[in-house]
């Protein structure tokens, strides 16, 4: 091979391994501490919430389904408590996807990625397994070691129990999803005898292989390649915003221990090069390098740079919760600026209002939402129909909609048109009057066809259907329509 084959060849070895880098082994070392500690608190109430709350309660009367947060897609129903959602409300749904993307501004704007450390469903399950995995291969010095041991009888039944749990999770994970889509404690007897549907079952293998493979192997990964926040929350932080921080003025010039470099009479700063903030990093980054994209600001670096500070006795804090220009600031002779007085500023407030104004407009919309609802449609073919004695009729499709848990009976009467008058198509012509009564079957859509008759005239008219409640416990609507006649009198 000449020597510009040669030449060639490591020109393309050389980009091969500037595309594409091997993923290093990230087995994080367990460490204790405040943000430890809350981590563990916001898991266990993120996984109970998930995992209990198909199975909780609600009475809704005998009509309704008693489970407390149901999408009933059969009936095309969400239930949340005391809140009912129908089809047509869809602009509630709407109002909780807008507020939760304001709530990740004002939470990333005020304490950077606090959602991603914390909260994030991809966090907590990693977090989970990444606990499985240590207690039963043990800490990060154990994992590499087993990992580098050769397979045997006692690396094999680790793997395996491992492995097995981690399915385990993703198991209970679909299963306790579906169980938001129908009533859990029926779905899970038809589960257990083999009589549910088979998409339950489909549905159950997907989310645990998912979940399995989300956050079991793939784990930082999906943060770092798959997740799009990290990149669209490059844009909300700024130079004030709260975020995990190396303070590089006060641990640079790293030493390797302070009574040696003190003996030696080297100037070093409080930084022992001890790499223990990468140890526990479940991306596997050096926060030292400065502010990342990988970076969850999960702060367990904050725990683990602490009680090494402690250990060496000097404060603690040379990685802490900082904003840039605080860190700047405290470089120049500055005290250190208390959190609260980071977190409140303007822009936390504007996020803040406007997240409670969609908040309190959504609270004020279903306070005072019509319990009764009433939807008319003219027939298109004919528009009208000239009677023998002259006047005309319409025929109109009404759906009268009753979204409360009990059957009411309601009139459904008109306005607008003089001389009109209305009967139903199970109904003989000559039953017509100004009103209609029906009564409305629980949480359903009744859909009646109605004809009106009015005195022959020229050209269109409007006029209004009007449905009430005859209990006199509220709920009204109406609906505008047209009444059809011909253009010219003949």
């Amino acid at each position: 091979m000449s020597s510009h084959q040669n030449r060639a060849a490591a020109k393309r070895e050389g980009a091969k391994a500037r595309l594409y880098a091997r993923r290093p082994d990230i087995f994080p070392r367990a460490v204790d501490g405040f943000y430890r500690r809350l981590k563990w608190a916001i898991m266990a109430v993120t996984l109970a919430i998930y995992y209990v709350t198909p199975w909780l309660r609600w009475d809704r009367g005998p009509y309704a389904p008693d489970q407390a947060v149901l999408i009933d897609l059969a009936r095309r129903r969400f239930y949340f408590f005391s809140i009912e959602i129908w089809p047509h409300e869809f602009y509630y749904v709407a109002g909780l996807l807008v507020m939760a993307g304001i709530g990740l501004f004002l939470v990333t704007s005020t304490v950077g990625r606090a959602w991603c450390g914390y909260a994030c469903p991809q966090t907590v399950w990693t977090d989970l397994f990444l606990h499985v995995e240590r207690f039963i291969d043990g800490d990060r010095n154990a994992q590499f070691r087993l990992k580098k041991a050769p397979w045997g009888p006692a690396k094999i039944v680790r793997r395996g129990a491992k492995h097995g749990i981690w399915l385990a999770i993703g198991l209970l994970t679909g299963g306790a999803w579906i169980f938001y889509f129908a009533d859990a404690p029926t779905l899970a007897r038809a589960l257990v005898e083999g009589s549910a549907a088979p998409v339950a079952y489909a549905t159950i293998a997907v989310l645990t292989a998912t979940t399995y493979v989300f956050g079991g192997l793939m784990r930082e990964q999906l943060c770092i390649y798959m997740c799009p926040w990290p990149r669209i929350q490059g844009a909300m932080l700024d130079e004030r915003s709260l975020i995990v921080t190396y303070k590089d003025w006060r641990g640079e010039p790293r030493g390797k221990g302070l009574k040696r470099d003190a003996e030696a009479g080297e100037k070093v700063g409080d930084c022992i090069d001890c790499n223990a903030c990468v140890a526990v990093c479940p991306t596997g980054i050096d926060i030292r390098d400065g502010a990342q994209m990988a970076c969850i600001t999960c702060a367990l670096c904050i725990d683990a740079c602490d009680q090494m500070m402690a250990k060496v006795g000097r404060p603690r804090g040379l990685i802490d919760y900082a904003t840039l220009e605080d860190c700047k600031a405290e470089a120049a002779g500055a005290p250190p600026v208390p959190i609260r007085r980071t977190v409140l500023r303007p822009r936390t407030f504007l996020y803040f209002g406007l997240w409670g104004a969609v908040g309190l407009a959504m609270v004020f919309a279903l306070g005072v939402r019509p319990r009764l609802d009433l939807h008319v449609a003219h027939d298109r073919n004919p528009l009208w129909v000239r009677m023998a004695d002259g006047s005309i009729r319409n025929g109109y499709t009404v759906k009268l909609r009753n979204m409360e848990s009990r059957p009411r009976a309601v009139t459904l009467a008109l306005e607008g048109l003089p001389g009109a008058a209305m009967w139903g198509a199970m109904q003989d012509e000559g039953e017509r009057s100004t009103a209609l009564h029906f009564t409305l079957p629980p949480d359903r859509v009744s859909e009646q066809r109605i004809f009106v008759r009015a005195p022959a005239g020229a050209g269109s008219e409007d006029f209004t259907f009007v449905l009430s409640a005859d209990d006199g416990e509220g709920g009204r609507d109406r609906d505008e329509s047209k009444f059809e006649r011909p253009e010219e009198q003949p």
